[in-house]
This record gives structure tokens, C-alpha cells and sequence, in this order.
């Protein structure tokens, strides 16, 4: 039997700095919507890097959010942890420049965010209005198991 145990603040910060992936559970007229997302994380602050779409409207109209993460090697040995709170939409040129240097140097080419539209069999519209949300933490809870 494996023995789960809670994770301490200290345990969450370090998994979000290891990691680059995660789901993102958000919900808009009662509906819910999780989709995988890449993010990027600098001291404790979360940032997503996105393009308009699906997404970006669920969140500007309700930013309420989770961002789940998770490490796992077997069944027996892995970590997961919850952040919820709230997307806030970067317009500030200062804090998009600091969050962009971030983004970056996590995700260089900054896939899979970049989207194309294909407006025939030959011709490609790069969809490029980026956009930069930070998830203003209200609470992260974490388990992990370490087990043989």
C-alpha cells in the first residue's frame, strides 16, 4: 500500500518550477472547459501565454480558474497539486514584457499557443494576437505518493 501525504507550500513551488504543463479547468455559462496548457512560473507567479480564441473569451468573461499540474513516474511515485484563482488578462506594457521574458525563456517557440488558421489547401493566416494572463493565486493544495 502506498502512503499519500498532503504537500507543503514549499513541496507546490517547487513542482511548478519543474514543470511546464498543466490543465486548465475554467467554465463559462455553467459550462466547464479544461484544456492542457503550457505556463510558465517565476516566483510564484503563474503566467499563460495564449492566442484569441475559445479560451481567452471563457476567461475574460469569467476568470475564475484552477490550473492543475501533476509529475508522475508510476502509480506509485507522483505529485499533483491545484492552484485556483483568478486570470487577470496582462495589458500593461511592463508587465507583459516581464511576463514575456518568462514565457520565453520556459517556452522559446512558445507551442503549442501559436495557432494558424488555413484559409485554403495553400495559403496559412497566423492567428498572432497574444495574449498574457496571470493567475493571481488564492489557494494551491498538493498530494504526492511515494511509495515501493
Amino acid at each position: 500500500m502506498i502512503e499519500i501525504k498532503e504537500m507543503t507550500f514549499a513541496e507546490i513551488e517547487a513542482l511548478l518550477g519543474s514543470v511546464r504543463y498543466g490543465h486548465l479547468g475554467c467554465a463559462k455559462d455553467g459550462h466547464p472547459y479544461v484544456v492542457p496548457v503550457s505556463f510558465a512560473y517565476d516566483n510564484q507567479t503563474i503566467y499563460l501565454y495564449t492566442t484569441e480564441g475559445k479560451k481567452s473569451d471563457i476567461l475574460d468573461a469569467n476568470p475564475e480558474v484552477c490550473l492543475q499540474v501533476e509529475e508522475v513516474v508510476d502509480n506509485h511515485n507522483w505529485r499533483s497539486a491545484i492552484i485556483v484563482g483568478r486570470a487577470e488578462r496582462l495589458t500593461g506594457q511592463k508587465d507583459r514584457e516581464k511576463a514575456m521574458a518568462v514565457v520565453t525563456a520556459a517556452n522559446p517557440d512558445l507551442a503549442p499557443a501559436l495557432s494558424y488558421r488555413w484559409l485554403d489547401d495553400w495559403v496559412r493566416e497566423e492567428r498572432d494576437t497574444e495574449i498574457i494572463y496571470r493567475i493571481n493565486r488564492e489557494s494551491a493544495t498538493g498530494r504526492q505518493a511515494n511509495g515501493h
